[in-house]
């Protein structure tokens, strides 16, 4: 068994990751560089990208563009496979946009055997800021690999019944995000946030809004089971519903509302029977409110109709974006009617003590550090290989 990383050692993001012997060829995750958007830099991958067709499988461990964003670029007949309910956010999401996936993949389940050749694939959901996301053990002539994709232990899922269920293995290939942050502590528990949030909001008259991925499915959970315990009723946009809904997450007790005209953003809204509401129905309840930089003109309509004033707008980010000049914008926007920002956040990537969890736990004579800044931090395992800057090696 051959393990090539591609792309994604000592950087975040861009992972793509090869493993093979000499019959088969797989890859896990395909996903552009953090820093691209529409001019994609694409690996001249033979086989993968270029060239006749020769890879036997594309396993994607989630849906984040740092992994599955170059899946576009497969060259025709590759075969995908991801999480069915990750496929369908991302299917929820293009078809919001009317685009087009350009791929139809195989679905994965938990603890579902895959064979290809002389490999065995294995997938384990994790905890990720992504809705159902996996991990890999990758077998091949008694030997067993990890790929752990990006995974964290503070979110909604078990962490230590994930550990008991993982296998020992002979090599790990492990995300390290974190490690680089000079703030790097232990995470808060996703849970923990709907008591902050309950606190903040027990004795404020005004709007509550917040500012969150609509793919980050345990916050969608998060602020819905806040807005019940604070007798509010919790406002997705059509885009945020129609991701909550594909994957059954959308509460009967949520509200839908319309942000902008247009007859197909109508009929988006009346799909939503029961559960639709206007700007006067708004106006006259309190609620929490999804919103995103591009409702600017919208909540600016809202506030010619309610009161902003002791307003919270919980910001459910990474707090590098609010440094950018349009989320200052907009941010300050919201400052200047009266609403108080408020950072109500948890990474999704595993802290410090999580990744020392999994390592013990499986024990692996080699470490291949990846989706990091700061590979360095794995050589306390003095008694492990590790394996920063090695592009391809033999298991």
């Amino acid at each position: 068994m051959v393990i090539n990383i591609h792309r994604g050692q000592n950087q975040i993001g861009g992972s793509i990751i090869e493993i093979s012997d000499d019959k088969t060829r797989l890859f896990f995750d395909i996903g552009v560089n953090l820093d691209e958007s529409e001019n994609k830099t694409i690996p001249q991958i033979e086989g993968l990208f270029c060239g006749e067709q020769n890879c036997d499988g594309v396993f994607i461990s989630h849906y984040h563009a740092d992994h599955i964003g170059l899946a576009d670029k497969l060259l025709p007949k590759t075969p995908i496979f991801i999480g069915e309910k990750a496929y369908n956010i991302m299917k929820s999401a293009a078809d919001y946009r009317n685009k087009i996936l350009g791929f139809t993949p195989q679905f994965i389940y938990h603890k579902e055997k895959i064979k290809i050749g002389n490999f065995t694939i294995t997938a384990y959901l994790c905890d990720h800021s992504a809705f159902d996301s996996y991990m890999f053990i990758i077998e091949n002539d008694g030997k067993k690999v990890l790929y752990t994709g990006d995974f964290r232990a503070n979110g909604r899922l078990d962490f230590d019944n994930l550990l008991y269920e993982l296998p020992e293995v002979d090599a790990i290939i492990i995300e390290g995000t974190t490690l680089s942050r000079e703030d790097a502590k232990e995470n808060i528990q996703e849970e923990k946030l709907e008591t902050i949030a309950i606190d903040y909001i027990r004795n404020k008259k005004g709007p509550i809004f917040v500012m969150m991925s609509a793919q980050n499915i345990d916050r969608l959970v998060t602020m819905q089971n806040v807005a019940d315990k604070t007798n509010r009723t919790f406002l997705q946009d059509i885009y945020t519903a129609e991701i909550a809904r594909s994957v059954g997450k959308l509460s009967e007790k949520a509200r839908v509302f319309l942000t902008k005209g247009g007859n197909i953003q109508y009929q988006k809204l009346i799909c939503f029977n029961e559960q639709k509401i206007g700007k006067h129905a708004i106006s006259q309840i309190p609620f929490i409110m999804c919103i995103r930089q591009s409702m600017r003109n919208y909540l600016e309509t809202l506030h010619k109709i309610i009161s902003f004033d002791d307003g919270v707008l919980f910001y459910g980010m990474w707090k590098g974006y609010m440094e950018q000049p349009e989320m200052k914008e907009f941010l300050d926007f919201m400052t200047s009617k009266g609403v108080k920002i408020h950072t109500l956040h948890t990474s999704g990537h595993a802290d410090v003590h999580t990744i020392d969890k999994l390592i013990n736990d499986t024990k692996p004579k080699m470490i291949i550090p990846v989706h990091t800044e700061n590979s360095e931090w794995f050589e306390k395992y003095s008694k492990v290989a590790i394996i920063s800057n090695k592009k391809s090696l033999q298991l």
